[in-house]
């Protein structure tokens, strides 16, 4: 079979292909679509090595020298081209760089707030925190209490350093805490009194707190008879004894106080008060810690059978000083002088407190009145004393416009009950 094949395949010959028609096919194919031999795919790498071998040659030496002209300008010019000078360069660093040691004072803007405090930016390199209980002087549930709010910018103190993030501790509670004590001073100067709530006790006296600072009350300087349980959580009226910022020393006299606002009790002066307590015989007014009595016969012109129906503990009403033993520190009110008509403190109290300014001038004026009838008739029984009254009831020498017989004061007002 295989010298068949060969007797029937040995005449067939292929005709050879032109180099022509090679050109043309490779033309019409692209060069990329013929085979290539391995020595042709070699020298085509070659070629291409070469080819990026140069480019990158020359890519380095373009870096190359472009450092070198940075360098030759950082060394011989190195403000060339940059639009502010050195000393402009160190006053913009001024403006964020501070001192963060504790006790330094910082301007800073509240950007959050959160339920223990606020977050606050100071142009450092990380925020500062303001815990709760260093946002004010006085007890917070929530800094929002106080007014910190976002956006709010303030002067803050430096207080410490949160370990884990390096970040600044504020506090605003040490500027109101100076400020506070500055306040003390003042108030001390001008010998004012002031009001303090009663926050604890000890076996000397009370805890009280003034401008949001606790100071000392010796049971020597008070002068109310309740015991330190009692007084707590009540307003004692006070006078500064000792400031001393220093020592973080203050102390108050509630006994100061009561005498200062006891001597400005004149006989006839009005007065808003609050109902302590009610008695068989009257009611206990507190008129600016001072407990005044007000009988049940100078509540009204018309009878009262019931305190109750008329006063009640916590009425806050106005009445008038009637008397006023200091010694004793009894101190006698009124309402009954200030009725505009009789019975009116128990059918319209209103009326009453809005005319008391004005029905207390009238009582002055009538005792007023009678105390001129007084000294009127003293004269008229001692002529030789060369003294009589003007026509303002001023006692004084006598003049010619005063006739020899005195005053006809007939035509006063009878002095009231």
């Amino acid at each position: 079979m295989a010298s068949i094949a060969q007797q029937q395949f040995a005449g067939l010959r292929c005709p050879p292909l032109s180099t022509s028609h090679l050109a043309r096919r490779a033309s019409a194919l692209g060069a990329s679509s013929l085979p290539t031999s391995r020595s042709s795919r070699k020298s085509n790498f070659i070629v291409s090595a070469a080819t990026i071998s140069n480019a990158q040659t020359k890519e380095r030496q373009e870096l190359k020298q472009l450092f070198e002209d940075a360098y030759e300008r950082c060394r011989t010019a190195p403000m060339a081209g940059v639009p502010f000078t050195a000393k402009d360069f160190i006053a913009a660093l001024d403006n964020y760089d501070f001192n963060s040691e504790i006790g330094t004072k910082v301007k800073g803007t509240v950007f959050m707030t959160d339920a223990n405090g606020a977050f606050v930016d100071i142009t450092a390199k990380s925020s500062a925190y303001l815990p709760l209980q260093e946002a004010s002087i006085h007890k917070l549930k929530h800094v929002e209490e106080a007014g910190i709010v976002p956006g709010m910018r303030e002067e803050f103190v430096i207080v410490g350093e949160n370990e884990d993030d390096d970040s600044l501790i504020l506090s605003l509670r040490m500027t109101q805490y100076d400020l506070a004590w500055e306040r003390c001073k003042q108030l001390q100067a001008e010998d004012v009194i002031v009001k303090g709530k009663v926050v604890g006790a000890n076996k000397g006296g009370v805890v009280a707190v003034v401008e949001g600072i606790r100071g000392f009350v010796p049971f020597s300087q008070i002068s109310s008879k309740l015991t330190a349980d009692e007084l707590l959580d009540k307003e004692l009226p006070l006078k500064f004894v000792d400031v001393d910022e220093e020592q973080s020393r203050l102390v108050f006299s509630n006994r100061k106080a009561m005498a200062d606002s006891q001597a400005q009790l004149g006989i006839g002066s009005v007065v808003t008060g609050t109902v302590q307590s009610l008695k068989p015989y009257g009611a206990f007014i507190d008129i600016g810690g001072i407990n005044g009595l007000l009988h049940v016969s100078q509540i009204s012109h018309d009878r009262v059978a019931d305190i109750a129906t008329v006063l009640q503990p916590g009425d806050t009403l106005k009445v008038m000083i009637l008397s006023h033993d200091r010694e004793r520190g009894r101190v006698s009110l009124s309402t009954k002088k200030l009725e505009p008509t009789p019975g009116d403190m128990i059918r319209n109290p209103k009326l009453v407190f809005e005319k008391a300014e004005e029905m207390a001038q009238t009582f002055r004026q009538r005792i007023a009145q009678a105390e001129a009838m007084a000294r009127a008739d003293m004269l008229r029984f001692q002529p030789e004393s060369g003294l009589t009254l003007n026509s303002d009831g001023i006692l004084g020498p006598l003049t010619s416009d005063m006739p020899a017989e005195g005053l006809d004061l007939g035509e006063l007002p009878p002095e009231e009950d």
